[in-house]
């Protein structure tokens, strides 16, 4: 999608708004004990409270209104009866769509207690996604993106998990351009145009490279097994460089 009035702009700060509060709501909420169903109700309360509905379900059928995956899932998990304990690594990732407009946002969460290198894991893991989002601009290289993402991860002793990528988002969950990624790509040769709506979500890993099927059509594991965070803003690239949409009660 491309941005061509104030109103889309609008519609588009809404949706991200109301995705960025469903994010903030089940982040506050997590604790030891509660169930990822337990977890997924709260998002879908905060979302069809405001008018919205949840993307996956409503997009492909997904069993949820979010995404909720613990430790060794790394994306696409199902809500459902696990329960959540203490040290445990949990990724949210939220999408929805209100008045024909989308937009999708993540974070991964530390249960306390959290040894310091989770900790470390989760806060870069969000540098990692800003060196990304410093690249998004009218007239950049996507190319930029993954490279940011991937000098940031090189530095400091990660893996990024390289099929899992970025996505063209607005009038559709996922829409051109497709497959942005977000570690080097040499092959990458397109460039953002003025208004270009999309996602920046690297997944930095503790040695995974590689994102494979499980038992379940949805949930992916990391490959090799090792500890993944992902964190994902929804942005507009301007002249002024990125405006990102997905920021909790904008």
């Amino acid at each position: 999608m491309t941005v061509s009035s104030e109103d889309d702009l609008t519609a588009l700060k809404m949706i991200g708004r109301i995705v960025a509060d469903a994010l903030e709501a089940m982040g506050r909420a997590i604790e030891p004990g509660m169930t990822t169903r337990e977890l997924d109700g709260i998002g879908r309360r905060v979302m069809e409270d405001a008018g919205a509905r949840p993307a996956p379900e409503m997009v492909y059928g997904f069993p949820g209104a979010t995404c909720i995956s613990v430790n060794e899932e790394i994306a696409h998990g199902i809500p459902g009866d696990r329960a959540i304990r203490p040290g445990d690594l949990v990724n949210v990732d939220v999408s929805a769509e209100k008045d024909g407009y989308f937009a999708d946002t993540g974070a991964s969460f530390a249960v306390p207690p959290a040894t310091r290198r989770v900790e470390r894991l989760c806060k870069d893991g969000r540098r990692a996604m800003w060196a990304g989002l410093r690249e998004v601009g009218a007239g950049k290289p996507l190319a930029g993106i993954g490279r940011a993402v991937g000098a940031f991860a090189r530095k400091n002793g990660y893996t990024l998990v390289r099929n899992l990528a970025s996505h063209g988002v607005g009038l559709s969950l996922h829409e051109e351009p497709k497959a942005i990624a977000t570690w080097p790509d040499a092959s990458e040769r397109r460039i953002m145009g003025e208004g270009l709506v999309l996602t920046v979500e690297p997944f930095l890993s503790l040695g995974a490279d590689f994102a494979e099927d499980g038992d379940d059509p949805w949930t992916l594991y990391s490959r090799p097994r090792a500890l993944t965070v992902q964190y994902e803003h929804t942005v507009v690239a301007t002249r002024n460089g990125p405006l990102v949409l997905t920021m909790p009660g904008q």
